[in-house]
């Protein structure tokens, strides 16, 4: 049913209804890619009415046993996730209306659902991308062994590689540009575990929250529309309580502060508009870049990678990671969806107070984590949605609209990069903080920290190029206000000096990486 958010084919109506009886309801669905269909034996259909008695759209599950044609459908040959048993199958049966998602309840005659179908997508969507996004990532990291493994045996049984050589125990690993490769595949993959874990954690904070709004305006009878105007005045609290947190805890009203904090709609504003932009983030950047770079782990591996027996099977999970990116909404869905989250105020404020921390940490650590160049990256970020939000083209028309995905999209990618960054680095300080629990863990937050510093050279080079193509490339000539821009934009970029030096670290330490004596999975 994902597929069919805003326009469904399948169709729902009345079969029978005897007075004092439950309904018995015909669903006819055809449906498209459906993953597991091959040996499901019920399914959740997204349907529309097609029948004055019915209102609206719902979810109806529909079981193998009911009357009527549950027919699978003919297999779709995929190349990837082959064991995923995708079909396009066909139903046409009749089940009683106890079956629709979230009940129902009749108005004068006419069943009506307690809940659509697009809300039912929209509680599973959220959540279920960023299943989809740690996938990516998972796959990614674990090319990392096989990687290490197949650099240091590729010269091993040559008459001139002999044991205890450099070239005998490092193989490939004795160029730079081999481990400099690993290095970037490395920090992807833990920059996007970072983000994706955070995004899962996130969920878990919203979930009681939104069952507590839920329940809020329930009792208070509020509904539709009328639940965003009640919400005007929290979400003016939620701005509150961001600010205070910014402060140090002897400048700020601690009670006000306390209030606030136990105050759940607010809460639940500052957690929900956070989770809606990074639940499609994880998702766009983890499939899409880190399929990107999953591509360039198959490469490490020259002409093995592509084979079946390669170790780590890095060219099916290659092959797969293409398949994930489209999974729960293609790139365009996500990039569609930042394009309207990102700009909440809630969030904005957010994001503020978050480069305000990092640049706390720059000033406060010793540790080299790319923590005041992430700050200034993201400031210049802001800075181009700012100038996008409040110019027009040469032709007069808004740079920053709905349907101007020329410019909200790759404004949406450049965030993505951002945010990786930003929590692969909270992930780091946590580590560090456990540093005395257990002093092996220091030697981890070193090497981390290098990744983390590689990972933000990077973020804001892709961030910078992004935003300055769309700023300066719908710029006018007697355009104002470009001087703060290039200002910060040379800011950022002093930002990098010496910090590529982390990367030539990561590598060297890459040469020191114990790995198993031999595989630890079969063939």
């Amino acid at each position: 049913m994902g597929v069919e958010t805003g326009m469904l084919n399948g169709k729902v109506s009345v079969a029978e209804w005897e007075e004092g009886k439950e309904p018995i309801l015909q669903v006819d669905k055809r449906g498209r890619f459906i993953t597991g269909m091959g040996f499901a034996n019920f399914v959740t259909a997204a349907v529309d009415s097609a029948d004055p008695r019915i209102k609206g759209s719902c979810v109806v599950i529909l079981e193998e046993g009911d009357p009527g044609t549950y027919n699978r459908g003919t297999a779709t040959k995929k190349m990837v996730h082959q064991l995923s048993s995708t079909c396009d199958p066909i139903f046409s049966l009749k089940v009683p209306a106890s079956r629709i998602v979230g009940g129902y309840t009749v108005k004068d005659g006419v069943i009506v659902p307690n809940i659509n179908h697009g809300d039912v997508i929209g509680a599973v969507f959220h959540r279920t991308r960023v299943v989809v996004g740690l996938m990516t990532s998972a796959k990614l990291l674990s090319a990392v062994e096989p990687i290490i493994r197949y650099q240091r045996s590729r010269f091993r049984g040559g008459e001139s590689c002999a044991p205890g050589t450099p070239r005998y125990e490092l193989g490939i690993q004795t160029k730079e540009d081999a481990i400099h490769r690993l290095v970037d595949i490395w920090a992807t993959g833990e920059a996007g575990a970072s983000m994706g874990f955070t995004t899962a954690r996130i969920y878990d904070e919203l979930q009681p929250l939104e069952k507590f709004k839920e329940n809020y305006f329930a009792e208070k009878g509020i509904s539709g529309r009328a639940q965003l105007r009640a919400l005007a005045a929290p979400t003016k609290d939620a701005l509150e309580f961001i600010e205070l947190s910014g402060k140090p805890e002897s400048e700020r009203d601690a009670s006000r502060y306390e209030e606030l904090k136990q105050n759940k709609l607010v809460q639940y504003l500052i957690t929900d508009a956070v989770a809606n932009v990074l639940c499609p983030a994880t998702k766009l950047w983890n499939t899409g870049w880190g399929t990107n770079m999953m591509r360039e782990a198959v490469a490490l591996m020259g002409g093995y990678g592509i084979t079946e027996d390669c170790p780590g099977f890095l060219g099916q999970k290659w092959m797969d990671g293409q398949l994930e990116a489209t999974y729960e909404g293609p790139e365009a869905v996500q990039r569609r969806q930042l394009a309207i989250v990102m700009t909440n105020e809630i969030f904005l404020a957010q994001y503020r107070q978050w480069i305000q921390q990092l640049n706390t940490i720059k000033q406060q650590n010793t540790l080299e984590l790319g923590a005041g160049l992430l700050a200034s990256a993201m400031q210049f970020w802001l800075e181009s949605l700012n100038f996008l939000q409040t110019n027009k083209d040469a032709n007069g028309a808004k740079l920053y609209s709905s349907n101007r995905q020329g410019v909200n999209f790759p404004l949406s990618d450049a965030l993505c990069w951002l945010l990786a960054v930003k929590y692969f680095i909270d992930d780091i300080l946590e580590l560090r903080n456990h540093v005395e629990e257990n002093p092996n863990f220091q030697g981890f937050v070193n090497f981390f920290a290098d990744l983390a510093t590689v990972q933000a050279l990077r973020a804001a080079g892709e961030s910078v190029r992004i935003c300055t193509e769309l700023v300066y490339g719908y710029a006018g000539k007697d355009t104002a206000g470009l001087e703060k821009f290039a200002e910060l934009r040379l800011q950022t970029e002093q930002g990098m000096m010496g910090l590529r030096m982390a990367k030539d670290r990561a590598a060297q330490a890459l040469t020191q990486v114990m790995i198993p004596e031999a595989l630890d999975y079969p063939q």
